[in-house]
């Protein structure tokens, strides 16, 4: 189940390490590289719930094949994406398909994990589960940044392909048991899922091209919470809902999806950011880039094998307020560091940020689902999977959306201070800020004109200016680390499946007494 897992993180950063190369050679605008990210999360958002009950319905082993296989054939199409004007398109639409096969194999995987484990050891088992998988995960941008630099950005999609074939053999060897529970699947909500969060995000994403005063963009974002709120309400009417709500009934289980939401906020989209700032403001090679991204990794690995021990013996409570304080300080001190240009001064902010991801993620997952009604491992994983994979394409929208309106400010003013006439300056950093591109050891711009002849004098100051836009971002993060924290002091704390454990061999004992 690692290895099927491994791809889909793998897929959620690998590409932002490409990301440079894939604009470069496809022509790609700076929307539609962050659709290229955003079409994958949303996919996933939107469909986890689906593949959560679709495991429970159907088993987990059969869905998590199906997941497999959809994922990679979808994988490798987007390593064949033609160049041309069809380029943006293919690419966004096969890696939305991607987004579905993981959404399909994701929570079957972990249902998996979670059946095979007695609720007293699932916090050091999820905890080895996330953290192996982050691990195989670290290995991912590492490997694309030599594909991409040693042979092509394609290969960055190919690489699932071995990885697959290793989880289907591993998954057939394994003779796994399929359970299934009764009942049929909710096709109306789901696609009222669907349809709520893809204009919701749909508004965000374009918010910085239509703006904030355009309807259409609020018509989107409230358009797209009016359906999800509808979609709560008809659930509620529903003999086999597609989300059993009643599972919110239980306080633990809101908070650990009100604090996976804040933290997922910021931990894609870091990968995202993170990687393009390397190679646009420190000069790095995707490789470099790969290699800083490794500090957040480093974090998250042991800070999610301590918060797995601190959940057997504690409750999720301790880890998740833990994990809020250290992300909140780690973003905050990191931001102040990016204007320093230095990659070796960083890692110590960026492993802290990372640390304080991996308190909360494997705990607040599996907090929440030793709170599952009954045996519904799948449909639970589905909930909060879904909460986290929406909150990271809100937090690829909305960060995106700052960067990019930051960036252009800066430059803007950067190039209007070097003597050129407010129309060329703002022509020319529409064009910086559009393209959010190119790696830093790349050729300097080309071209004639004074606008070009500018940039190349000033090429240090614009990397200064794309530095000072993603310190909005980072301290943004560094805010929804802290709002994490604070809902996470409203937990109840305590082990609810391990106490039911409890009772459950009480009652048994008090059945065998009295019929004795």
């Amino acid at each position: 189940m690692m290895f099927a897992v491994a791809m889909t993180f793998i897929d959620q950063t690998i590409v932002s390490i490409a990301a440079p190369d894939i604009v470069q050679e496809l022509d790609l605008s700076a929307s539609g590289m962050q659709w290229v990210i955003n079409a994958y999360l949303l996919a996933l958002a939107a469909f986890f719930a689906v593949g959560g009950r679709l495991a429970d319905l159907y088993g987990p082993r059969r869905i998590v094949v199906i997941g497999t296989v959809v994922f990679v054939v979808a994988s490798v199409m987007c390593g064949c994406v033609p160049k041309g004007d069809a380029a943006q398109g293919w690419l966004i639409g096969f890696r939305a398909v991607q987004g579905v096969g993981a959404a399909l194999l994701f929570p079957a995987a972990l249902a998996v994990v979670v059946a095979v484990f007695p609720a007293e050891r699932r916090g050091r088992a999820l905890a080895l589960f996330f953290g192996l998988s982050g691990a195989l995960t670290a290995v991912g941008p590492l490997l694309g940044g030599w594909l991409t630099a040693a042979w092509t950005w394609r290969a960055v999609f190919w690489v699932n392909v071995p990885v697959a074939v290793v989880a289907l053999v591993l998954t057939a060897l394994a003779h796994i048991t399929d359970r299934r529970r009764t009942g049929t699947l909710d096709v109306v909500g789901a696609a009222l899922m669907a349809v709520g969060m893809g204009l919701s995000v749909l508004g965000f994403q374009q918010a910085y091209s239509w703006g904030w005063d355009s309807p259409a963009t609020w018509l989107c974002v409230a358009g797209g919470l009016a359906v999800l709120a509808y979609f709560v309400h008809y659930e509620r009417g529903v003999r086999h809902p597609l989300v059993d709500l009643r599972v919110f009934r239980d306080r633990g289980f809101t908070i650990d999806a009100v604090v996976l939401f804040f933290a997922m906020l910021a931990f894609v989209p870091l990968f995202f950011f993170a990687s393009v700032y390397a190679q646009v403001s420190l000069s790095a090679s995707p490789n470099q880039a790969a290699l800083f991204l490794l500090y957040v990794f480093a974090g998250f690995a042991l800070a999610s094998q301590w918060g797995g021990r601190i959940l057997d013996k504690r409750g999720a409570r301790p880890a998740l307020k833990t994990g809020g304080v250290l992300g909140c300080v780690g973003f905050a001190l990191w931001a102040g560091e990016l204007t320093d240009l230095s990659m070796h001064d960083q890692w110590p902010y960026a492993a802290l940020a990372g640390a304080g991801i991996g308190f909360i993620l494997a705990p607040a997952s599996t907090d929440a689902v030793n709170r599952a009604i009954g045996p519904s491992y799948g449909e639970v994983t589905g909930i909060t999977q879904t909460v986290r994979n929406y909150a990271a394409s809100v937090g690829m929208a909305v960060f995106g959306t700052m960067l990019t309106h930051v960036t252009r400010s800066n430059v803007t003013g950067t190039l209007e201070s070097h003597g050129l006439s407010s129309e060329q300056a703002r022509d020319t950093a529409h064009s910086v800020s559009s393209s959010i591109t190119g790696s830093g050891d790349a050729s300097p711009p080309s071209g004639t004109g004074p606008a070009a002849d500018q940039m190349r004098e000033i090429v240090g100051a614009v990397r200064m200016d794309f530095a000072e836009a993603n310190q909005w971002v980072f301290y943004g993060m560094a805010i929804a680390l802290g709002i994490a924290f604070l809902f996470a002091l409203l937990h109840p704390g305590g082990t609810p499946a391990a106490a039911s454990a409890s009772d459950s061999t009480a009652a048994s004992a008090s059945a065998s007494g009295k019929s004795g």
